[in-house]
């Protein structure tokens, strides 16, 4: 007997703005709802959460002139996987010691996914996070 495994899928680009960063932590939690995590659960205030500090990286780290950032966004039964791909192939993310106001969204990132990591691309760099679905993140 064979299960039917439900995937989504959602990918744009955005303008690598703070306004694109806004946009697409909003097109993410919105996404999410429509997928049957709602505004208000664990899994939707996660991943918008972590979507919110991808973008922000990109837009603040990662940015080429005249360039956009491209979102990714991938829903499977028991996973949640977000993708910010950026031009920048220098500038690679690292977890490093918070000063004052900067530094904390790869510790929160870190914090918050099941998994995270970079992988290169041509041109740039792809920041990825999985958040793992349970009974918990499912409500």
């Amino acid at each position: 007997m064979k299960s039917e495994i439900s995937t989504h899928e959602f990918s744009m680009r955005f303008t690598s703005t703070p306004r694109g960063a806004r946009l697409a932590r909003r097109l993410v939690s919105q996404r999410l709802d429509e997928w049957g995590h709602p505004y208000d659960g664990p899994a939707n205030e996660t991943v918008t959460l972590i979507a919110a500090e991808l973008a922000s990286n990109a837009v603040r780290h990662g940015h080429v002139s005249g360039r956009d950032f491209r979102l990714r966004l991938t829903a499977s039964d028991d996973a949640l996987r977000l993708e910010v791909s950026d031009t920048r192939s220098e500038r690679l993310p690292e977890v490093r010691e918070p000063s004052g106001e900067s530094g904390r969204g790869l510790v929160l990132v870190g914090a918050l996914a099941d998994k995270w990591g970079v992988a290169p691309r041509q041109p740039g760099k792809t920041v990825w996070a999985e958040v793992w679905l349970s009974p918990a993140t499912q409500r």
